[in-house]
């Protein structure tokens, strides 16, 4: 995988085109050996061709329209495309009415002379965080790709085409760790942003509570790059902090349980390299980690919004739906005005509680997901599936409900299952956790 910076100065200094960028993505998609077909669920090649051959151009013209233009990038399928219908990797949506406008993320990237290949696969409805798809199938994890591991959810495709090198980078969603679950799980980066820093119109809602939008991409650079972009601010490239004198917190409750024997090696491995190069990791207990668990007891936030928006659609085409996240959003059903309330005082509470806990602290570090990336087959099963999706989904979540900025960099060793260190921020703290971010990527490295 090459970063943005890396094709952008190669377009710029002519040594690459567009066009040839192009081509090499649309040959790894289509590539019957690789995971190109259950990746995508449309390609764009065409139009591709047609940016990528204008974008080449412009440039020979010195008229460029950024330095990014011709780069190539996937786009989650809940994202508005003038034009297209917006299947958010549902069965039931093929022929919903198409867009009549790009969602503004949509826009701002176009803006900037990325060209999107085409839209990528992902969980239907962006409710689970494992990836899993029966309607387009499932894209594998680029790790042990003989035994067929899931590539995490809900933003698979995403993931995937990144890590494969079909797209250079590209968006997900994040609900409950939906950018950061599939970064770890293919090793690469992911990141949510503070969620009100990015526009959701044009983005098929899950629960807009909680809903963000962020990148996934080869580095942390890559990431804040795009985050800028998406946020209508100037990209420029994150100032490594001073990792020496930091104080990180690592959470003893919670966030270590059940932990396999792999993820906690890498993530033991990665707080020694951060303490040896000067930080200072403290562990301690977060009393509102406990509280967290009630929260989302009959479904939370994810269910009640979901079930707001899905409830006509499930009563006219319910029997389409995977059945597994049918009755995620049904549980929605039955949660009425007054329990809505209550789930807004309590999660405002926990906002503010966790606000005075990590007063102190740089930033909080904590394992992405607490193991590797289960076997798709090992999943058939309800209960199977129910358990790793909870299990999955645990850390990550945290940033969603208390309103955090989060991102995950890869901790593992060159050859060993894929893991991530998650890094938590603060609300609004975006800026200063890409600098924290981009030391510790350059540490673990």
């Amino acid at each position: 995988m090459r970063t943005i910076d890396e094709l952008a100065q190669a377009l710029s200094a002519g040594t690459v085109t567009s066009r040839s960028l192009i081509e090499d993505s649309l040959a790894k998609i289509a590539d019957p050996s690789g995971e190109g077909a259950r990746t995508f669920v449309k390609v764009h090649a065409e139009q591709a061709r047609a940016m990528a051959d204008a974008a080449d151009g412009l440039r020979k013209a010195n008229r460029s329209s950024g330095r990014y233009a011709g780069i190539p990038i996937a786009l989650k399928d809940l994202f508005d495309v003038a034009g297209e219908p917006t299947p958010a990797g549902s069965a039931v949506l093929a022929n919903a009415p198409h867009a009549v406008a790009h969602a503004p993320v949509v826009t701002r990237m176009l803006a900037a002379g990325f060209i999107p290949v085409g839209r990528v696969n992902m969980t239907e409805f962006a409710f689970s965080g494992l990836g899993i798809n029966p309607h387009f199938g499932t894209p594998s994890s680029p790790w042990d790709r003989a035994s067929r591991r899931i590539p995490g959810g809900s933003s698979s495709g995403t993931a995937v085409a990144v890590a494969d090198g079909m797209a250079a980078a590209g968006l997900g969603t994040d609900t409950g760790g939906s950018c950061r679950i599939p970064a770890a799980f293919c090793g690469i980066v992911g990141y949510k942003p503070t969620a009100r820093r990015v526009p959701l119109a044009g983005v098929l809602p899950l629960a807009p509570s909680l809903d963000s939008v962020g990148p996934l991409a080869p580095s942390v650079a890559c990431c804040a790059a795009i985050d800028a972009i998406l946020a209508g601010e100037t990209p420029a490239a994150p100032v490594p902090a001073r990792l020496r004198g930091l104080r990180l917190a690592v959470p003893e409750n919670l966030v270590l349980d059940s932990m396999d024997d792999t993820v906690a090696a890498a993530f033991g491995r990665a707080l020694s390299v951060l303490s040896a190069a000067g930080a200072h990791i403290e562990k301690t207990r977060f009393a509102t980690f406990g509280e967290l668990p009630a929260l989302n007891a009959n479904g939370g936030f994810a269910a009640s919004e979901a079930y707001a928006w899905h409830r006509r659609l499930l009563a006219a085409k319910g029997a389409g739906y995977d059945p597994r996240i049918r009755v995620r959003i049904a549980r929605g059903e039955g949660i009425g005005a007054a329990d809505y309330l209550d789930l807004l005082n309590a999660r405002a509470r926990l906002i503010a509680a966790f606000e005075r806990e990590t007063a102190p602290y740089d930033c909080v570090l904590m394992p992405s997901v607490p193991i590797v990336a289960p076997r798709i087959a090992e999943l058939d099963d309800e209960r199977a599936y129910n358990t790793a999706n909870m299990l999955i989904l645990r850390n990550t979540a945290l940033g969603n409900v208390l309103d955090r900025c989060a991102i995950t960099v890869p901790c593992h060793r060159a050859g060993d299952a894929p893991a991530g260190l998650m890094l938590m921020g603060e609300t609004m703290g975006d800026g200063r956790l890409f600098g924290i971010a981009a030391a510790v990527e350059a540490a673990l490295a």
